[in-house]
């Protein structure tokens, strides 16, 4: 298989994508075309095995756990006093609650996995707040946006499971690689924050709030214990060999579970509801994951990755001038698909040609997730800019959105040209803790 055919191969998947074509779909029809153009019918006959092989994955099996985790904290409650806990200490920092969105996606993102789901609950939570508090719309939705970013890169994070799964890499050094990175850029947007409201000499900052005492302040602090002892029963189990990613996901859910009990919030409705939505969740994510293993077995016997690796590798681009080039392409395709397309379509073709060029598998993988976030908030197909969207309840343009995301998305791929530059940023801690 030619490096011109996978490029033709890649672009009618596009096309079918652009036609509004399944994503499954359609890499299930360019896997089988192609092997049948290739190998003929027994290559396509050998892929029944395969999707049986994805479906009995251990490591997939954490997916919908993850993804059961965050529906119980959303749903539960929990998320709310998480968030309230916080607000109380960041009003009085230049740019007030605005701070708060973000610090509280980050902590929700250390339990859910989930970009989606911590834009609706914090962006839910919040939003009520902020526009009573006379806090200017694009900036209260850009950062709710921006913040829910940061649920597929700190984690647990299904993305990097995903990724994981398809690179053949240990999930927990992706996991662990996720941390420095994550608190980095948490703190980065929280200082642009602080920067815009100190320009703008506190015009972003809404309403002045009162300072609680500092005795009711700590009290609140209780409400930060879940998602924190979550956080730790995930990482810890996995960083001592105690668990595996899967078994750190049913541990995290048996704790999530513990809480809601404490809290008086278990019933039956609410598991009940957690449970059809995990599961409409995990069987999209699992169907189009058997559908790109499919696609992988006609890459894998035809040669795409080899001949895609000395097609690029004759234009003599560095490592880094290869992944400045990827920035632009994931920037570009991040306007047209959505995250999970977008990683599937793109990683069993891009990662044997960045690691032909020495680059980390395991750094690698931030890179895509980080470029995934970027995704997430670039119009006309940014999924948070839809779900903040949703959940505001003023009915405001969304153009506000957008706008409040654009100094994010600029943030983020800065944010990456200095992981290019420095690395270590990512690989230190999974070198230091292996």
């Amino acid at each position: 298989m030619s490096a011109t055919a996978v490029l033709i191969g890649f672009a009618a998947m596009l096309a079918m994508l652009l036609a509004s074509f399944p994503v499954a779909v359609i890499m299930v029809t360019t896997g089988v075309v192609g092997g049948l153009l290739v190998f003929g019918w027994p290559l396509v006959l050998s892929m029944g095995p395969v999707a049986w092989g994805v479906q009995n994955e251990n490591v997939l099996t954490a997916i919908p756990l993850f993804i059961l985790l965050g529906e119980l904290l959303l749903r539960s409650g929990l998320a709310d006093k998480m968030y309230t806990a916080l607000a109380v200490w960041f009003v009085k920092l230049p740019g007030g609650l605005l701070h708060t969105n973000i610090g509280a996606s980050a902590l929700f993102a250390a339990t859910s996995g989930s970009s989606v789901a911590t834009a609706a609950t914090i962006g839910t939570v919040s939003l009520p707040n902020l526009e009573r508090r006379g806090y200017k719309p694009s900036r209260s939705l850009g950062s709710l946006a921006a913040g829910g970013t940061l649920g597929i890169l700190i984690p647990p994070s299904v993305n990097l499971l995903i990724y994981g799964s398809l690179a053949e890499t240990s999930i927990g050094q992706l996991f662990i690689a996720g941390i420095i990175p994550g608190l980095l850029l948490t703190f980065t947007f929280m200082a642009f924050i602080a920067l815009q409201s100190i320009v703008d000499g506190g015009a972003s900052d809404g309403e002045a709030d009162a300072l609680l005492p500092l005795r009711e302040r700590f009290a609140l602090m209780r409400h930060l214990i879940p998602p924190l002892v979550i956080f730790l029963v995930v990482m810890g189990s996995i960083y001592l060999g105690i668990a595996t990613p899967t078994e750190s996901a049913a541990l995290a859910v048996v704790v999530a579970l513990v809480f809601i009990v404490f809290e008086g919030r278990l019933s039956w409705r609410l598991l009940d509801t957690c449970f059809r939505q995990s599961a409409k969740t995990t069987g999209m994510i699992l169907l189009i994951i058997t559908a790109a293993f499919m696609l992988n077995v006609t890459l894998a016997l035809g040669g795409a990755a080899q001949a895609m690796t000395q097609w690029v590798a004759s234009f003599g681009f560095s490592a880094t001038g290869l992944l400045m080039i990827l920035i632009v392409f994931y920037l570009i395709l991040g306007m047209f698909m959505d995250v999970l397309s977008m990683q599937v379509l793109t990683i069993p073709i891009a990662l044997p040609v960045v690691t032909a060029a020495g680059i980390d598998p395991i750094w690698f993988g931030i890179f895509v997730v980080l470029m995934c976030e970027l995704g997430m908030i670039t119009p006309p197909v940014g999924m948070n800019l839809y779900v903040v969207q949703g959940v505001r309840t003023d009915g405001g343009p969304f153009m506000d959105v957008v706008y409040g995301a654009i100094p994010y998305a600029v943030i983020m791929i800065l944010f990456t040209i200095l992981l290019i530059f420095f690395p270590e940023i990512v690989l230190w801690l999974p070198r230091n803790m292996s």
